[in-house]
């Protein structure tokens, strides 16, 4: 029966104020699930009759150990948000056309300067050093000229590295030039990733994301062999196209994030180290940093080796044919564009630590069958199927990053990880070359088998636990790196330790000299 509470005696009303009152400040289970937990001052402070819960804790001072939950901006707010989010994915489509074709064009390259595999591995250690630029730019850029410079600094770079490589240089200058794209590249992938991963629904979206990049490394090939194989054009054509699509992107981009200031991103980006802005060394002395950057310098490794030289091993080692070996890395490119689109709705809902870890058991199996089934068509499907299950691990890892770092720590901490990462796409593609030069390009395989390796491993020490909410849990509760595997051990030696225990003994009871003599002798 409901009572109305206008016909309450002031004593009853007041009693059931601090009845809620003592219910508010009662704990509550905790779940892995649940906001952030207020904190003690915040506990401790009355609730007044007319306020709810959300503004009482909107009005007490903020927690660094617990902050209020972060409202997220949504893709589709408005028609600029929209706006600005198809142009993020019309860039990484460009980023990918620009990756994806440096392995289809390689062997051309490599006849048309007549280098050796050595010699040529240059060009990944040039795309590096731009994003090694980008890195220590990238938090400056967005302070002093925010979404806006992004964009158009972005596109700038690209353009100023497509523009010579038209008119195809003495081979001396082609690694130099390259290092524009990298930079232009880098910038854009640290800031769009920063933006996207903050959203609501950021697995899905940067799902998208990362598959217009990977969209644009598929068809690149094709166009690339195409033009090459099929209208016998020069290698340097391609970049014909190139230079169209990025100057219509700085066109767009100008229009999309013109509001887009750096006054504009001072203010949604306050500083949480009490500095007037996160310095990337601060951000720097985060481990959470480190292990993201070493995640990535793997996964980009193993994603950049196997796009550079999927077309040169089925050439050399599986005997294709040149339009067939060109194919085979458009399936590559195919299959992580698809993981992208389709597994971001199931890491989101199963947790991004226990995904991530599925995927990359499931890349080793594929990569083992693909390096020791010696068929061309088995090797295809295979390779398919490993850039399926290998797409969705870098916006995975930029979501466990969001969630894990401080807000105003997201653009520094990934676009240093991004170009961390993009010296695995240097390093290890160039080391594939220089040992393939003596010992064949077979040896692409096992160094791709021993990063997958590594990156499992590493992958194993995030705090979070393999449960949906677990990295949430541990931003809250500021679990270190290594929380899981020590806890792992600490169960795996309690369990080994009462297996071996040894069973005591039950003690022989002996009987009275009263209870013997009235046991039955044997005749």
């Amino acid at each position: 029966m409901m009572t109305d509470v206008s016909k309450q005696s002031p004593l009853a009303r007041h009693t059931e104020i601090d009845e809620k009152d003592q219910s508010y400040m009662t704990p509550q289970p905790q779940s892995t699930s649940r906001p952030p937990s207020p904190s003690q001052s915040q506990l401790l402070t009355p609730r007044t009759d007319g306020l709810d819960e959300e503004a009482s804790m909107a009005a007490s001072p903020d927690s660094p150990a617990s902050p209020p939950p972060e409202q997220r901006q949504r893709w589709n707010e408005s028609k600029t948000t929209m706006f600005r989010f198809f142009l993020t994915l019309y860039s990484f489509t460009i980023m990918g056309m620009n990756d994806g074709a440096v392995g289809a064009l390689l062997p051309y390259i490599e006849t048309y300067y007549n280098v050796s595999y050595t010699v040529i591995s240059c060009v990944f250690l040039a795309s590096f050093a731009g994003y090694l630029f980008a890195a220590l730019a990238n938090n400056h850029i967005h302070h002093r000229f925010g979404q806006f410079g992004v964009a158009v600094l972005g596109s700038v770079g690209r353009l100023a590295g497509y523009l010579p490589m038209m008119f195809h240089p003495p081979f001396p200058v082609l690694p130099v030039i390259m290092i524009f794209p990298g930079a232009g590249s880098g910038i854009e992938d640290s800031g769009w990733n920063a933006w996207v991963g903050n959203m609501e629904n950021a697995n899905e979206l940067l799902g998208f994301l990362h598959g217009a990049y990977g969209l644009g490394a598929t068809i690149a090939p094709l166009i690339a062999t195409a033009m090459v194989t099929k209208a016998d054009l020069p290698w340097y054509t391609f970049y014909y196209l190139m230079v169209g699509l990025t100057g219509l992107g700085i066109a767009l981009a100008g229009v999309a994030f013109w509001g887009a200031t750096g006054h504009v991103h001072r203010e949604s980006h306050k500083s949480t180290t009490g500095q007037g802005r996160t310095t990337t060394r601060r951000v720097l002395r985060e481990p959470i940093t480190w292990l993201m950057a070493f995640f990535l310098l793997g996964y980009v490794g193993a994603e950049v080796s196997l796009g550079g030289w999927i077309t040169t091993f089925m050439l050399e080692d599986r005997h294709a044919e040149n339009f067939a070996a060109g194919l085979s890395v458009t399936g590559f490119w195919l299959g992580i564009t698809v993981g992208r689109l389709v597994l971001g709705f199931v890491t989101g809902r199963i947790g991004e630590k226990l995904a991530i870890t599925v995927y990359l058991l499931a890349s080793i199996v594929l990569q083992l069958l693909y390096w020791l089934v010696p068929s061309f068509i088995a090797s295809a499907i295979f390779v398919g199927f490993l850039g399926f299950f290998l797409g969705p691990l870098f916006p995975a890892a930029v979501v466990a990053a969001t969630k894990l770092l401080p807000n105003d720590f997201h653009v520094s901490a990934i676009g240093f990880a991004a170009a961390f990462g993009s010296g695995g796409g240097a390093i290890f593609p160039f080391a594939v070359g220089a040992i393939a030069q003596s010992k064949g390009v077979e040896v692409l395989q096992p160094i791709v088998v021993a990063i997958l390796a590594f990156i499992l491993i590493i992958w194993c020490f995030l705090p979070g636990g393999y449960k949906p909410g677990g990295l949430e849990h541990a931003k809250e509760h500021h679990e270190s790196i290594g929380n899981d595997v020590v806890v792992a051990y600490q169960w795996a030696t309690k369990k080994r330790a009462s297996a071996e225990k040894p069973l005591s003994p039950q003690p022989s009871k002996t009987a009275s000299p009263a209870e013997a003599a009235t046991l039955p002798t044997g005749s």
